[in-house]
């Protein structure tokens, strides 16, 4: 009997990520020397796709780049760092996706309310970065619920009295409550506005019904992404057979022993050939028992 395959329905590109594409293939189509600072999404194969139209990825601002265009990732930056990209020359095309360019915003609105920034995410995550990096008074980032358990607070929480709370978009939910809540324990005067982002939420939750429904799950995406290993870890807390690949190689026909139907689900930053690849594979493999 095959192997049912299913495929998520949010499975591969969101809102933000289309949207840094077409912005990244119109620049270059518009010709001229185009920048690319750091990764647009952190994905191996758009990063190839996107220096075939001759943008170039840099790491740091050079005044011989004066009058070329610098392309802003989906992720953003801080505030600081396009501020000193207008003073090395360049001219600014921003990609950084709407939802994130909105946590910026309720970021600054509770510093300029007189709150100590605190953002929930990966601290060596570019989009965390970027809202981090905006204040004089440093935000502080928050890994997850850990760092405020009971003994073992994280120190530089101590001695805060007011405090605005915001998360990475990609962020999983029920952690970022968890976590929330114990910062709601150190400082009682704290605002927290939730910004994970909604295609982010109907991913998580679409993998989270797909995992209990299906006896193995494969999500697909870049080691890199960070929404993609936050639908791997949702997967494996519920279902052991979760698997996480790159490409379709890495499909392994053992992970389908005694399997009836398999679950599939992309991160936001995997482009859709990689998917319909990796469903092939799983096709092939399935119709062979």
């Amino acid at each position: 009997m095959a192997i049912r395959v299913n495929l998520a329905k949010s499975a591969g590109f969101c809102f933000g990520v289309r949207r840094a594409l077409r912005i990244a293939l119109d620049t270059a189509g518009r010709g001229g020397r185009v920048y690319m600072l750091g990764e647009i999404v952190h994905n191996e194969d758009v990063l190839r796709d996107i220096e075939k139209t001759g943008i170039m990825r840099i790491r740091r601002f050079s005044r011989k780049h004066r009058g070329a265009t610098l392309l802003i990732s989906a992720h953003g930056v801080a505030d600081g760092v396009l501020a000193r990209a207008r003073e090395y020359g360049y001219r600014i095309v921003d990609a950084t996706c709407p939802m994130v360019k909105s946590i910026h915003r309720t970021a600054a609105a509770m510093d300029k309310d007189g709150r100590r920034v605190i953002v929930i995410g990966d601290p060596d995550h570019d989009e965390v970065k970027g809202i981090a990096g905006s204040f004089r008074k440093t935000a502080i980032i928050v890994v997850n619920p850990g760092a405020v358990n009971p003994g073992a607070v994280d120190r530089r929480l101590a001695g805060i009295k007011r405090a605005g709370v915001v998360s990475q978009s990609t962020q999983e939910l029920d952690q970022v409550e968890k976590t929330v809540a114990g910062i709601g324990r150190l400082i009682p005067d704290m605002t927290f506005s939730n910004t994970i982002c909604r295609p982010t939420r109907v991913k998580q939750k679409e993998i989270a019904g797909m995992a209990r429904e299906n006896d193995a799950i494969v999500i697909i995406g870049s080691s890199g992404s960070a929404n993609t290993r936050r639908l791997y870890e949702i997967a494996k807390s519920i279902n052991k057979r979760a698997y996480w690949v790159r490409s379709a190689d890495e499909v392994k026909p053992v992970w389908l022993r005694g399997v009836r139907s398999v679950g599939v689900g992309a991160g936001a930053s995997t482009p859709d050939a990689v998917t319909i690849a990796v469903v092939a594979r799983l096709n092939e493999i399935g119709s062979r028992r």
